[in-house]
């Protein structure tokens, strides 16, 4: 069943947002080659915590982790532990905070160090491939339309959306109805209402679409060993447009999207809804 939240209740969801979002940014910062993937989720547990919320994936049906960290062909779902970062890796940070009841899910693709311009490409268009998603929401569009928007503008660049896993419903359970896939002929599926709260969450491989799960049970990969990328906000259905809840300030992105994680920390290029931090700070 599709629970459409009250504007009480999105906006316990936009708490949520503010604590994930900032836990992610801190990770991003703290992130550098030669770390395990078992520091970075030390890293993200505490930021969490210090923030009030509780990792919405530990424990989560036997997870062992806090965050899913996936580096390179890895496309989800990645166990910390022992693997050291290196320069030119793609980390896909997948994070989520419970608080006070309410959950909110986000994910970015992180460069470590100097990347090769195939895994910089991949990083942007699966970024844009987002945000062009996030455009199509609006109640009264269907859900097939925002997988159509990603899935064109991603093969449009030579690259595959990966069909197999998709994003969700987010509010007072992790996974909630409905599926929101990353691909789709446009007009189909569910009809958008106000108060539904999407986790739209496109996962882009260079080679093909694709993918199996490793023998730990949770690692999903690329079946042909390409790199893969993953981006994620979570987004209220507003009568005239979307709110991205993920956001780690006070302002509220109504029908207007927050800056890009790539062209904030990989040297991106920012698009015209987006405003640098770093030149706010200037």
């Amino acid at each position: 069943m599709i629970v459409c939240k009250s504007p009480q209740e999105v906006e316990k969801i936009r708490i949520s947002g503010r604590v994930t979002a900032a836990a992610l940014e801190e990770v991003i910062q703290a992130v550098k080659p030669g770390m395990t993937t078992k520091e970075i989720d030390g890293c993200a547990e505490a930021a969490i915590r210090r923030r009030g919320g509780e990792p919405a994936f530990l424990g989560y049906q036997g997870f062992r982790g806090s965050v899913c960290l996936s580096a390179n062909e890895e496309v989800v779902h990645g166990i910390p532990g022992a693997r050291k970062l290196r320069t030119g890796d793609l980390l896909k940070v997948d994070i989520g905070s419970l608080v006070d009841g309410w959950y909110s899910d986000m994910a970015c693709t992180v460069g470590i160090g100097t990347l090769s311009p195939e895994a910089r490409r991949l990083i942007d268009v699966t970024e844009e491939s987002l945000h062009i998603g996030i455009r199509e929401v609006r109640a009264g569009a269907h859900i097939s339309d925002i997988g159509h928007a990603i899935q064109t503008f991603v093969e449009r660049n030579g690259y595959a959306v990966v069909r197999a896993l998709v994003g969700h419903g987010v509010g007072s359970r992790l996974h909630e109805e409905p599926p929101v896939p990353n691909f789709g002929r446009k007009g189909a599926g569910v009809v958008l209402k106000p108060g539904m709260v999407l986790a739209i969450e496109p996962m882009v491989n260079v080679g093909t679409w694709e993918v199996r799960t490793k023998p730990d049970g949770w690692t999903v990969v690329t079946a042909d060993g390409s790199l893969s990328a993953h981006f994620e906000h979570t987004v209220a259905v507003l009568p005239d447009g979307f709110e991205v809840l993920t956001v780690a300030d006070d302002d509220r992105y109504i029908n207007r999207l927050p800056e890009r994680y790539s062209g904030a920390s990989m040297g991106g290029t920012l698009g015209a809804t987006e405003t640098s931090r770093r030149a706010q700070a200037g």
